[in-house]
């Protein structure tokens, strides 16, 4: 299998998805001294910004919360990275296969996050048409409905949801809808194969998302 397959059988995949249980994680993380090292300088920089405790206590949320057992499937079928230099100037940035899941940008003080999912599962129909968006549920995920915007990246069932403010995003989150639709998306691309992100990998945010910060 090239996917968490190889770890999680379909049965607990879909288990998880439904939060029905808890899943159990190996309790050793790889050891990358130099792959540290090589993004310290970076994870120290953010660290100084005015939006470094949102960031980081988001990201804690999205690792506890959103990727399956976090600490074996580290860098090799997720990642994330700090301060990228690809283009849009994202604070943070985390991978799986060859997508983005997530992403947190500088807003003045404030900070904007980047989610990307399936249409499907934010739709009145759960069907994959742009028309049928249920707008209605996006704006009461929020803190205020100005606060969510919506884009249709290039792909089949690929939805785009940006929301303003630390404090929408931590609402957004907290939704059982919102909850399980994050999983699934991040199951279908973990289940593709290899992150291709790994070099990139920053342990030192990495660290939020296992629970050892």
């Amino acid at each position: 299998m090239t996917g968490i397959g190889a770890f999680l059988d379909v049965e607990q995949q879909r288990a998880w998805i439904q939060g029905e249980v808890p899943l159990a994680d190996v309790t050793e993380r790889l050891d990358q001294p130099e792959q540290r090292l090589k993004y310290l300088a970076r994870y120290e920089k953010l660290q100084r910004m005015p939006q470094a405790r949102a960031v980081l206590d988001l990201i804690g949320r999205y690792g506890r919360d959103f990727i399956p057992i976090p600490r074996r499937t580290e860098r090799y079928w997720w990642s994330v990275s700090c301060l990228p230099a690809t283009p849009g100037k994202a604070l943070i940035r985390i991978n799986a296969s060859w997508m983005e899941l997530f992403a947190i940008h500088a807003d003045g003080a404030e900070l904007r996050g980047k989610f990307l999912v399936h249409l499907s599962d934010f739709t009145i129909d759960r069907s994959p048409h742009r028309e049928s968006v249920d707008q209605d549920f996006l704006e009461r995920s929020v803190a205020g409905a100005e606060d969510v915007s919506m884009f249709f990246p290039h792909g089949a069932d690929i939805f785009g949801i940006r929301i303003r403010r630390a404090r929408s995003i931590g609402k957004f989150l907290q939704s059982t809808r919102v909850r399980q639709a994050i999983r699934v998306f991040n199951l279908t691309h973990m289940n593709r194969g290899r992150n291709a992100y790994q070099a990139s990998h920053c342990p030192s945010l990495a660290d939020h998302m296992v629970g050892e910060s």
